[in-house]
């Protein structure tokens, strides 16, 4: 299946048609065309690497949840296609505490001292949306390259890599490759068995990124590990999001959509449609951010 782009110029391919290995080629040829690898970095002012990011190449996807699918919440619907008109990359991990700092040392961003705060490679947590588009504001500095947070489409495109169930994985997940609350899963809640001996230690924290296996386009922590903000304002439905992207900003409202799941809460919450409403200034030890890199 393929659909014409808005322009008209070129057929974008239907991502969930294609096999993994078709997937993973269209990836590398988007990533050749730009001369960059799948996965790269960015030279900030001193020489050192910015924060790792994955190319995504543009295509079509199906975005929301099906009333069938375990977990499915109204505001995960109506299901619709989304059309990434342009490929562009995103962090391959979330911002860690030690990408932060780099940022903090380098401006004059002060931490709140009463703030509980993460530190190397676990995600940046209790950090307002604002500070985020701080941090993506002094990367574009830094780089010479537009950064920014995804917007919803673009993150559960990436999210999804192609897969069209419930997880990037399939239709379950164990704390085996997800980080999340141990104590209530997927597949037990599932069958509905009301007393459940977890499989995995539990860990009330968040966890190093990349401890877990990636997506088919190579993205680690997607689901669970902490919350992620988008530049998307939150909506009880989907049904009034643009179709097409990169689309116009909308005039913010106080809410924004976070996604994918946490350390905190229950494996149903880190589905690819979950989506929470946060404040805008909201601070929080589950809620962190991974950044977009624009291609062209």
């Amino acid at each position: 299946m393929q659909y014409p782009e808005k322009s008209g110029s070129k057929a974008l391919p239907f991502i969930p048609d294609l096999s993994v290995v078709e997937r993973q080629t269209l990836q590398a040829k988007t990533a050749a065309s730009f001369a960059i690898d799948v996965q790269f970095c960015d030279r900030l002012h001193d020489g050192s690497h910015g924060p790792e990011l994955t190319v995504i190449p543009a295509g079509v996807f199906e975005m929301g949840s099906a009333e069938t699918e375990f977990g499915h919440r109204v505001d995960e619907a109506p299901m619709h296609y989304q059309q990434l008109l342009e490929p562009f990359a995103i962090g391959t991990v979330p911002i860690t505490a030690e990408q932060f700092e780099r940022f903090t040392d380098a401006t004059d961003w002060v931490w709140s001292w009463e703030l509980i705060r993460s530190e190397g490679r676990h995600p940046v947590i209790n950090i307002r949306h604002g500070h985020a588009e701080d941090f993506c504001r002094w990367l574009s500095d830094e780089t010479g390259h537009d950064y920014r947070l995804p917007n919803e489409a673009e993150w559960e495109y990436a999210c999804r890599a192609g897969s069209s169930e419930a997880f990037a994985f399939g239709d379950s997940v164990s704390c085996k490759n997800v980080h999340f609350r141990a104590a209530f899963p997927y597949d037990e809640e599932r069958q509905g068995k009301r007393f459940i001996l977890p499989k995995c230690a539990p860990i009330a924290k968040t966890i190093e990124v990349g401890q877990y296996p990636a997506n088919a386009w190579g993205l680690h922590d997607m689901h669970g590990n902490v919350w992620e903000m988008t530049s998307s304002n939150y909506s009880k439905s989907l049904a009034n999001l643009s179709r097409h992207h990169p689309a116009p900003p909308k005039r913010r409202n106080k809410w924004i959509a976070v996604r994918g799941g946490s350390w905190f809460d229950a494996a149903v919450f880190s589905r690819s449609a979950s989506r929470r409403p946060r404040l805008r200034d909201e601070l929080d030890v589950n809620l962190g951010f991974r950044v977009v890199r624009e291609l062209r």
